[in-house]
């Protein structure tokens, strides 16, 4: 439940939640867990080379079937993956149904894979009680071929070709498809669907909604004995399925209303097959199923009528529904498919019920969203913060991988290659996934990504902190975490090496529940922090060779940022020292000792281990800045005002490597302030740290000038940059011809632009150079930019270590922000800053656009997709343009989180910083301006079954037409008995008391400190 002003009040969304979790309603089990591509995962790579690319491609998709998942448009599975729901369109112009989304190979794309479709995610709730989905689909003949040659054509220094720069939605001429699912109140597993498509252009149009309903093939591979689950039909609007772990369940289809002269409903036509390999269309063989994967294919588009099972009955199924009387759809109207997913089979389909459970639904997830962020803000904010949230849980999937059964091949199939074993993984015999994760991109990163998730797991604490912990302890549990304790990066190579964020995560997310939830989940805490003492012994006796305290660690994640590809050994020899990594390894020290200290509140004993990493972050920060030898050089460079990476020979034989790239501003992550009443509760830590002090001054003196000089509330700061280096490397950070873009923190400095750092090696040269968009090479797949991009999480991890150095210096410590501009500001108003240039990158400017658009009319200005956003992997680092992964809300979801924190003062539009005139407007004016969602008087307005209507889009869609009932926030209608509406009554005003505090707050410019106790180890 969350809490505003200490008080709790469940809305109905999260008394679904509280149920789950105690385990009387099982709320998750269906989801939309269905991959957006399984097609081309190393999972299903069962190659002699390791090409997941090319041996398992979107054309074979349609007629092979998968290993390891299932893919598909909108789609909705249980927790294992085994039953699934997804659509299929057809125009009658394509070659082959729309079943799955189309993009491009790596090979195909020049900036490596990319998905080539419209769609978006436009909501969902933690409980999937609603969803809502929306697909963009041509009218004309989908443009596979010139998406493929003209990508094909263009260079690295080439935007993408995306099927938005083609003809595809000239004159409007395609469908607005919504298809929306939801729960019954009080059934979990009651699940009804409803797709509206709207024909947007100005001709007639045919349309083909083909819903699918089919079993994951668990049968062709020698276990369980070959046993088949089975649906089938049952009466003419519907079907059953059969599973021995899922039981039955049945498909209950309502006719749709006519689009026709002829007045009469769109009957659906039940067509069936297995879910069976084409082993004769794809490899001349003999199919061991008369009807296969592909059947509906050929028998919709091909018309040929003996590719589907003519007794109704197989493993596959599907609702054909044709919307093709006279010319098709009217222009401005619609097609509508509804129908039920349910345990019971009652014959018949309720549409007016069924109706008033959708909107019934879509008003509590209004309510709930509401209660995540009460404090007055945009609308345009909200929209955003919706969305991308929404975005998070549109990407949770499930994700199935034995290694040992992948290696070695399953007993009903031939073996693999034998090299195959040795392509990659092959440190990871251990693993054994078969679960629901939190995936970086639903398309473009199919995969779980270590540190993807770490950042997943800030915003989706926000709304279902259960399955954000669950994240966290799944890749500490030992069928994940390598039994030497390293945490498996990617799937591409689980053995690679990404940044250590996951304790920052953990107590992140430990705090976030305990703020907006009240509840306080110590055995998570304490289990990850066990098995994250693993991993940190692993990082020290792997990535510390030679014990100085100074790390290697290869790309951490940061692909194309450095001279050399930091994964392969160096072209000069030698070993490459990393200032990123150093200052990785100390930011990890501290959040260790936050939250041993946390814990030490509970259990005495963890006051030792704090010791143990108070100690250790001291002498990393002794190492990163100075050395022992009188010869040896720091990763420092005093004259520069920088930290820049270094190759080792040995002793004395150092050389830097000037870049001022992101690497140079991760040593500033490590901060951390301790309140002196916690220090002072602890006396076995006080004593060791006091200990440490007196008998390693050399050391303490260095780095701890601060244990003698207290901050802001007497607080003691441990960070590993002093107050001089500091101010120095902000210097630069906030220079706007260096890092600081109209839009966050660029990854490499724009000085770079004009002077190039390169070296030539053996005759070959090697150069880095300022590059805001996509990358100019082929580097870690290509598809992915550090040389000057902004990346939304680094610069989450920035903002964070502001507000920590600004909870020690409070205003004692201003800086020039921008340089040059003479606006000083503290540390605080600077991490406001950049969250609002960060959150500008998606708010409509004064001239209506938005920054990530890059100046395309039909998304800003265009009433069918201006309220859409696309949340894009990185962005240019002069523009905003979105670039890379389109769906990526997994870290650029982070601003979900940046919105709740800072909306209510953000500045629309973007204008020149006033923090006390922004304040004075929001809290003298705000309340004007509905900041609580109205309550609805008496039963929603339904759609009439036989209409076809716009209504139901406009409760489908985003608008800017406040008189359209849809298109503002309205609130779950209440029942009238007196104890429920004494109970709102009183959370309304705590909520009411709430949003006047923080304004407060904003008024006083103390809205900085507002956080503080998110981030560190507190006094309760």
């Amino acid at each position: 439940m969350v809490l505003v002003d200490g008080v709790d009040f469940l809305c109905e969304e999260e008394k679904r939640l509280k149920a789950d979790r105690e385990r009387k309603a099982y709320w998750k089990k269906w989801g939309p867990y269905v991959a957006e591509r399984q097609w081309a995962t190393v999972r299903e790579d069962y190659s002699d080379n390791g090409d997941a690319w090319s041996h398992f491609n979107h054309d074979m998709a349609r007629s092979r079937v998968f290993r390891w998942g299932e893919d598909g448009i909108a789609g909705v599975s249980d927790t294992h993956g085994l039953e699934n729901i997804a659509f299929a369109f057809w125009n009658e112009k394509d070659p082959f149904l729309k079943e799955r989304l189309f993009g491009l190979s790596n090979p195909q794309g020049n900036h490596g894979e990319s998905i080539k479709e419209v769609h978006y995610h436009l909501d969902n709730t933690p409980t999937h009680s609603y969803m809502k989905f929306l697909y963009k689909y041509p009218q004309n003949k989908f443009p596979y071929e010139e998406l493929i040659k003209e990508n094909a054509r263009r260079g690295k220094q080439d935007h993408e070709y995306n099927l938005i720069d083609t003809d595809a939605f000239k004159d409007d001429r395609y469908w607005d498809i919504f298809i929306e699912t939801a729960k019954e109140a009080d059934e979990a597993e009651e699940l009804l669907f409803r797709v509206t498509a709207y024909n947007r252009g100005d001709q007639p149009a045919k349309l083909h909604i083909i819903p699918h309903v089919w079993f994951r093939n668990t049968w062709a591979w020698g276990y369980d004995n070959g046993k088949k689950p089975s649906i089938r039909q049952i009466a003419p609007l519907t079907a059953q399925t059969k599973h021995p772990k899922l039981g039955d369940r049945f498909l209950q289809l309502s006719p749709s209303p006519g689009i026709g002269s002829s007045g009469e409903d769109v009957q659906p036509k039940l067509i069936f097959t297995e879910n069976d390999t084409n082993n004769k269309l794809l490899y001349g063989g003999t199919n061991n199923s008369l009807y296969v994967k592909d059947a509906f294919h050929r028998h919709i588009v091909n018309g040929d009528k003996n590719t589907v099972n003519p007794h109704g009955r197989g493993t596959k199924a599907a609702a054909w529904y044709a919307f093709n009387e006279g010319e098709g759809v009217a222009p401005g109207e619609c097609a509508v498919v509804r129908f039920r997913f349910s345990k019971r089979h009652e014959g018949y389909l309720d549409e007016e019920y069924f109706d008033e459970v959708l909107e019934q639904r879509r008003l509590e997830a209004d309510d709930f969203y509401y209660r995540i962020s009460p404090l007055p803000m945009a609308d345009d904010l909200r929209n955003i913060q919706r969305q991308a949230l929404s975005g998070m849980l549109w990407t949770k999937q499930f994700y199935h991988f034995v290694w040992d059964q992948w290696a070695h091949g399953d007993p009903a199939t031939p073996a693999p290659p034998p090299s195959r074993k040795n392509i990659r993984n092959t440190q990871w015999r251990h693993m054994h996934l078969d679960d629901i994760l939190s995936m970086p991109d639903s398309w473009e990163y199919p995969f779980f990504a270590a540190w993807d998730t770490a950042f997943h797991c800030i915003p989706l604490a926000m709304v279902d902190p259960d399955f954000a912990k669950k994240q966290l302890d799944l890749l500490t549990r030992e069928w994940y975490q390598h039994p030497n304790g390293q945490l498996p990066a990617y799937e591409w190579n689980f053995g690679d090496v990404n940044p250590p964020v996951h304790a920052w995560s953990v107590f992140r997310t430990f705090k976030i529940e305990r703020k907006m939830y009240g509840r306080e989940d110590l055995d998570f805490l304490e289990r990850v922090f066990q098995k994250l003492l693993l991993n940190f012994t692993w990082w020290v006796n792997r990535k510390d060779s030679e014990g100085k305290n100074v790390f290697e660690g290869g790309f951490l994640g940061l692909d194309n940022i450095g001279l050399f590809n930091r994964s392969e050994p160096l072209p000069t020899g030698g070993v490459l020292e990393q200032a990123d990594s150093t200052g990785w390894m100390a930011f990890y020290c501290l959040c260790m000792l936050n939250i041993a200290l946390e814990l030490a509140k509970h259990r005495r004993i963890y006051e030792d281990i704090a010791s143990k990493f108070f100690e250790h972050f001291i002498l990393i920060s002794d190492a990163l800045s100075y050395r022992t030898g009188m010869e040896e050089k720091s990763l420092w460079n005093d004259e520069d005002g920088f930290y820049y990476d270094a190759i080792s020979w040995g002793g004395p034989w150092r050389q830097q490597l000037p870049v001022r790239s992101l690497v140079g501003l991760i040593p500033l992550y490590a901060t951390l302030t301790l309140e002196p009443e916690l220090v002072n509760k602890f006396p076995s830590f006080s004593r060791r740290m006091n200990w440490f002090i007196e008998n390693r001054k050399d050391v303490a003196e260095r780095n701890l000038a601060s244990m003698d000089k207290r901050g802001k509330g007497n607080r003691i700061l441990l960070s590993l940059v002093s107050k001089d280096k500091l101010v120095k490397i902000l210097q630069k950070m906030l220079d706007e011809t260096e890092f600081l873009s109209p839009n966050g923190i660029r990854s490499l400095s724009k000085y770079h632009q004009k002077h190039p750092f390169s070296m030539n090696v053996n005759g070959q040269n090697f150069q880095v150079a300022y590059v805001p968009g996509d990358s100019d090479s082929g580097l870690f797949g290509g598809n992915s930019n550090w040389r000057g991009p902004i990346w939304m999480a680094v610069n989450f991890l920035l903002i964070e270590c502001l507000l920590r150095q600004y909870m020690f210096y409070g205003e004692s410590l201003k800086v020039e922000c921008p340089t040059g501009s003479g606006d000083f500001m503290h540390l605080g108003h600077v991490a406001e800053e950049l969250q609002h240039r960060l959150t500008h990158l998606y708010v409509r400017g004064e001239d209506g656009r938005r920054a990530v658009n890059f100046g395309n009319d039909k998304l800003d200005f265009d009433p069918d997709w201006s309220e859409y956003l696309h949340f894009y992997e990185f962005f240019d680092g002069d523009s905003g343009r979105g670039l890379g992964a389109s769906h990526q809300t997994g870290w650029t979801g982070l601003l979900a989180k940046m919105i709740h924190d800072t909306g209510v003062n953000c500045r629309l539009p973007q204008t020149p910083r006033t923090p006390s005139v922004a304040a004075n407007h929001y809290f003298d004016d705000i309340w004007t301006r509905s900041a609580r969602p109205s309550i609805s008087n008496g039963r929603p307005k339904m759609q009439n079954r036989s209409s076809t209507y716009r209504s139901i889009g406009r409760r489908s869609s985003f608008g800017t037409n406040g008189d359209d009932d849809a298109r503002s926030i309205s609130r779950l209608s209440i029942q009238d008995d007196e104890e429920s509406r004494k109970e709102r009554e009183t959370a309304d005003h705590h909520i009411e008391k709430f949003v006047t505090n923080q304004l407060q707050r904003v008024r006083t410019h103390d809205s900085a400190s507002i956080h503080a106790d998110e981030m560190e180890a507190t006094l309760d």
